[in-house]
């Protein structure tokens, strides 16, 4: 990604007033703007465009955002999500973040909170162009991770990640060999607070595991009750 550039956003909903009223407020906030009516377009866009973030609304007349969203969870360089859902209930946050989603707003929704929201997310993912490239890479064991590049490795194996899932991974590689709580996972990787028993930091950890410990000794390690740590041992 090029921060020199301004991040260019798709915005995915059927109905024309709420895809116009969002690209002129992300318009006046500095944002580039791209616009898609159902699923089948915005998969489209997202391939020709490759954009920076998608606003993607749950409820699309084809295929649904949580299916559009474990669609992109396979593509190579797939952008963060942003949903936007009219349902507000734990489980139905946890089943879109679950999905492949980066975080969520709820209809009827604020213009400046889906701002806040986006540079939330994307500041998660651009590191800061004062930073040095020496502190933007992190290694631990046989884990290297660049923050600049946004690549993962093992043992000299490229790893793909999600945003999030790389973000996950930033916050246990800066803290190995120390327990990290789920609450404190919840408030640095997703900014904002969910219930502490909730199941989307397991979730998370799942994805990691599958991706990152599938070769080698394990790395990633769950403490029963108290939180998880990345270390060389159990």
């Amino acid at each position: 990604m090029d921060t020199s550039l301004p991040a260019e956003v798709l915005v995915v909903d059927d109905e024309r007033s709420i895809r116009e009223l969002l690209s002129e407020a992300l318009i006046l906030n500095g944002f580039s703007v791209r616009t898609a009516s159902c699923g089948h377009a915005a998969l489209q866009e997202i391939g020709r465009a490759r954009p920076d973030i998608v606003v993607l609304d749950v409820m699309l007349p084809d295929v649904d955002g949580f299916s559009v969203a474990r669609r992109l969870r396979e593509v190579a360089g797939n952008p963060p999500v942003l949903f936007l859902t009219a349902k507000d209930t734990v489980a139905d946050r946890i089943a879109g973040l679950t999905a492949g989603g980066d975080d969520y707003v709820t209809k009827p929704f604020s213009l400046e909170e889906v701002v806040l929201r986006l540079r939330a997310i994307l500041r998660r993912i651009r590191p800061p162009q004062e930073q040095a490239d020496d502190d933007a890479v992190v290694r631990y064991a046989d884990l290297e991770l660049d923050e600049l590049a946004h690549t993962v490795r093992r043992a000299g194996r490229p790893i793909h990640l999600s945003p999030t899932e790389f973000a996950l991974l930033r916050y246990l590689m800066i803290n190995a060999d120390r327990v990290v709580s789920r609450t404190q996972i919840l408030e640095r990787v997703w900014d904002h607070g969910f219930d502490s028993d909730s199941r989307i930091v397991e979730s998370y950890i799942s994805y990691l595991r599958r991706k990152i410990d599938t070769e080698g000794p394990s790395l990633i390690h769950t403490l029963r009750g108290v939180g998880y740590r990345l270390s060389r041992s159990a």
